[in-house]
């Protein structure tokens, strides 16, 4: 359907929209379409564009549905965040259909590709198991980005912010537009710089965006580099709560005492890591019906956390007597290759696919400053051994799908999406406590989907109700595999099966309304939820549940009211759910070192809240010549949840409100150049809530328990200034 309207316009060099379809087909085998039986938010690049003041993809998605988002250092550095209380582990993050996922830790680290948003034309995310796509499985969710589009004519913009805590970010994009014979070039610079919200809470992150493309009249070829630098400070161990409110910026990586008990800080505690992608794109319309494309990936990165380790506070296989520094390294190499066809004909459109990974990584550490000698480290030539431990993973990943969808009529269409992946996965060596992890294992896994979709036509706006069945399953990474080794115990892959439904009514050009209710029943078996402790790498360690649930209901809505179309417009989102585990088994170690057990019934799921709400207000004040300022408040309200699977009221974690504010103007200062100005200034309420970290339990000689925890401070009232230049 998409390469068929190719043929149907005459190919201009300045009709946008001719252009925009051709690169649409990048994305067309990962994006739900109008007619896809599945839940999904979009996000324009106008949209992205006016969320860029935030400093993390994290934040950007914020205000979608069912996120919750969250940072070590406010927003700042490390952040993440959760869909219906999935973790991001779980939820497939591509570029133009290519995966952006670690193989092995599964995750998207925000920090490794600076201001991603500064690349993207669109997004769409997927709540649910979503599309099939490559690499790691959408088991809660999908977020598929489309890098910028090159424009008709040249463009250039620079986007420049200062903030709190000393933050500098800095942007810069410029294209060639497309010239006559079809070619075009794109670059996009980003920096952000900032001394952070907590100690040692510093960030120095840059990235590259750069692109080559020709469009030919039905073809399209693009090369693609996107080159993150990342120097961050270590801040994954939070602090405990009378830490906190003894200094609540306090932070204690990299601690180190004097023989006078005096504290000091080691200045480098920090993550450091670099990663580069480079992606070929050629897609191809046969003919009316038929279409073609193919895609290949090579994506490296290296890096190291650098920590100082007090004397007594190593690990197995590390000296006991004398302070270290150490670097835990890894270096990695991932290819991938990607194959389509896309048919389109008449009632009938359906896509297949295959997507192959091949992934290697090597993990090593080494000394590289020590205090005091030690035996271990020395051999018979009295010769440092700087490598402690190396282990390397191997992981090939082959997805297969057919994607089709049926049009009984105008208003009413099938759909089906069937995904075979073959996972093959080892780690050999051995680990930084001197554990050794070999581990081979291989997953085939089978993900059908099924749904339907009714799109009746009123006359006051769009309907569409949509039902859809599916079943995801996924294996564990690297972190569970390792947890699992050192724990003598083993990890299961897990699998869900995904039933939802929902209905929407858009109305915004003839009644100002827009709106959406969403059903859902995430049914797991063996699913893998964090435990509540951190690995010494700041991973949240998981566990296996046996049986576990996820039933939710969203609403969403929006209102451009007719009376005051140009001057109000409000939007918001509200999720209501319950998450379960089904008679939970606590694994404990007793005061002896034993392996205890205990039942403890039906508990709530790990960082689950029962209620995530959102809006957005949004005023235009008319001043000079019918330009507006532009006036907006961003409240986000985050139910209690509990921060391990106990249920227990020690690791309740209470509700919290934030509420963001911000002004915007814009000047016109000649065809197609423009300025536009903004303040932000986040959490105007002064909110000093706290995020959690980590829980641990220690149990007593009587069999008593003591739970500790573990906290992320986050910032009171902060701001942005933002300029934005376009011309």
């Amino acid at each position: 359907m998409l390469f068929a309207a190719l043929f149907q316009v005459n190919l201009c060099w300045s009709q946008t929209d001719s252009l925009h379809l051709l690169d649409e087909v990048l994305v067309v085998d990962s994006r739900a379409s109008e007619r896809t039986p599945l839940t999904v938010s979009n996000l324009s690049k106008e949209e992205i564009d006016s969320r860029k003041g935030e400093t993390s993809m994290s934040y950007i998605v914020e205000m979608e549905p069912s996120i919750v988002s969250s940072g070590e250092n406010g927003k700042i550095g490390n952040t993440s965040f959760r869909l219906r209380g999935i973790d991001a582990t779980r939820i497939n993050v591509n570029i133009n259909g290519i995966t952006l996922n670690d193989a092995e830790s599964q995750t998207v680290y925000w920090v490794n590709i600076p201001n991603l948003a500064g690349m993207a034309q669109s997004m769409q995310l997927q709540r649910g198991i979503g599309s099939s796509n490559g690499g790691t499985a959408a088991f809660g969710g999908a977020l598929n980005i489309q890098t910028l589009n090159a424009p008709s004519i040249p463009h250039v913009q620079a986007d420049m912010s200062l903030g709190s805590w000393n933050t500098r970010q800095f942007g810069f994009s410029a294209s060639t537009g497309i010239s006559s014979k079809g070619w075009a070039a794109d670059i996009a610079y980003n920096s952000l710089a900032s001394d952070g919200y907590v100690r040692n809470g510093f960030c120095d992150h840059q990235s590259l965006f750069s692109t080559v493309s020709h469009y030919g009249t039905w073809s399209l070829l693009k090369a693609i580099a996107i080159i993150g630098k990342q120097h961050t400070g270590i801040t994954w161990d939070g602090a405990m709560a009378e830490e906190l409110d003894l200094d609540p910026r306090y932070n204690g990586a990299g601690a180190f005492h004097d023989s006078f008990g005096n504290t000091y800080y080691y200045d480098n505690q920090s993550d450091n890591y670099n990663q580069r992608h480079y992606q070929i794109y050629y897609s191809l319309a046969i003919s009316d019906e038929w279409s073609l494309k193919s895609a290949i990936d090579f994506t490296h990165g290296d890096g190291y956390y650098e920590e100082y380790h007090e004397e007594n506070t190593m690990k197995k296989g590390i000296p006991e007597s004398g302070d270290f520094i150490t670097q835990k390294k890894m270096d990695n190499n991932a290819y991938t290759a990607f194959l389509s066809a896309h048919y389109s004909h008449k009632k009938i459109e359906f896509s297949l696919g295959e997507t192959f990974l091949h992934y290697h990584g090597d993990h090593f550490g080494e000394v590289i400053w020590k205090q005091a000698p030690t035996k271990q480290f020395f051999d018979s030539n009295n010769t440092l051994h700087d490598e402690w431990y190396r282990n390397e993973g191997v992981k090939n990943d082959a997805t297969s799908f057919l994607r089709a969808s049926y049009a009984w009529n105008d208003k009413l269409s099938t759909y089906g999406d069937l995904q075979y992946r073959l996972v093959d996965y080892s780690i050999v060596g051995p680990d930084e406590d001197l554990t050794p992890m070999d581990f081979h294992e291989q997953y085939h896994f089978f993900n059908p989907k099924a749904g339907l979709s009714f799109l009746p036509q009123g006359s006051e706006g769009k309907h569409h109700l949509f039902a859809v069945a599916g079943i995801s399953h996924r294996e564990p990474a690297r972190a569970d595999i390792k947890d699992a080794i050192g724990m003598h115990d083993t990890v299961k892959a897990e699998a869900l099966l995904d039933l939802e439904t929902g209905y929407s009514f858009n109305s915004l050009k003839n009644k100002g309304i827009q709106l959406s209710v969403n059903g859902y029943a995430m049914l797991y078996e063996d699913q893998l939820t964090a435990s509540g402790r951190l690995s010494p790498s700041g991973y949240a360690l998981m566990e296996n549940v046996d049986k576990s649930y996820r039933i939710g209901l969203e609403l969403s809505a929006n209102w451009n009211p007719k009376f005051l179309r140009n001057h109000l417009s409000l939007n918001g989102n509200l999720t209501a759910s319950s998450n379960r585990i089904l008679d939970y088994n606590y694994h404990y170690t007793d005061y002896f070192g034993n392996s205890q057990t205990q039942s403890l019934g039906n508990t709530n799921l790990s960082y689950s809240p029962s209620f995530v709400a959102a809006v957005t207000a949004t005023g235009r004040i008319p001043i000079r010549e019918k330009k507006p300022i532009e006036i907006q408040l961003m409240g986000k309200y985050v139910g209690e949840m509990y921060c391990d699977n106990t249920s227990r009221a020690e690791t309740l974690q209470p509700a919290y409100f934030t509420l963001n504010g911000k002004i915007s103007y814009q000047w016109n200062i000649g065809e197609a150049r423009s300025i536009r100005a903004e303040i932000i200034v986040n959490n105007l309420l002064n909110n000093h809530y706290r995020l959690p970290a980590w829980t641990s339990d220690y149990y007593d000689l009587d069999g008593s328990c003591t739970v500790y925890r573990g906290f992320y401070q986050q910032p009171g009232t902060n701001f942005m200034v933002r300029i934005v230049l376009d011309c």
